[in-house]
């Protein structure tokens, strides 16, 4: 099963801050481009320490 997770953003001086609501990680980059990329690995890595039972990693390309 795949899941997709929300990307709440907000801007904090020159950066982008990226937070998942769902999973409780955050992170930044000067992008909101690299912010949501910061975001994904820090999720993609907190979810291969502590799984969430039934839930696969998927990632798709959010943004274009």
């Amino acid at each position: 099963m795949n899941k997709t997770f929300t990307a709440i953003l907000h801007k904090e001086g020159h950066l982008y801050v990226a937070e998942c609501p769902e999973v409780g990680t955050a992170s930044q980059g000067p992008s909101v481009e690299e912010a949501v990329k910061n975001l994904r690995e820090a999720t993609e890595l907190y979810l291969e320490e502590f799984p969430v039972q039934g839930v696969q990693i998927f990632c798709s390309q959010l943004l274009q």
